[in-house]
């Protein structure tokens, strides 16, 4: 199947320069790719359960702590996993990014190398 276009999608903000990278990258690899604006349009609970389980990490690692929105409202608060997903679906803004997915597999492209590497194993 090397021969047929991998499908991607990203969940993308368009105001975040890795996430322009990831979308550079992808369009200079002809890609298919199928951009999810998060902020625009977020996650709902069971997208974000779904995507954590093939990211392989919890709700509060998907968290950006460097968000002032984190550092207002959350940070040093003790969350249980339905907490920090109730947290993120309310505010997408606190979701770590950009987020690939393809297949059952996903990434977070930080930095946005990882994507090419994500691209060979998919």
């Amino acid at each position: 199947m090397k021969n047929s276009k991998p499908s991607i999608t990203i969940y993308h903000n368009t105001r975040c320069s890795k996430s322009r990278g990831v979308c550079e990258l992808l369009e200079e690899k002809k890609v298919n790719t199928n951009i999810i604006e998060y902020l625009k349009t977020p996650p709902t609970q069971k997208e974000l359960k779904s995507l954590l389980k093939m990211l392989g990490i919890k709700a509060s690692e998907l968290v950006r702590k460097n968000e002032p929105l984190f550092k207002e409202k959350f940070e040093g608060k003790k969350m249980t996993q339905a907490q920090w997903l109730k947290a993120l679906v309310e505010n997408p803004v606190l979701i770590e990014r950009p987020i690939l997915v393809m297949g059952d597999k996903a990434i977070i492209a930080r930095p946005p190398e990882l994507t090419l590497e994500f691209l060979k194993k998919v």
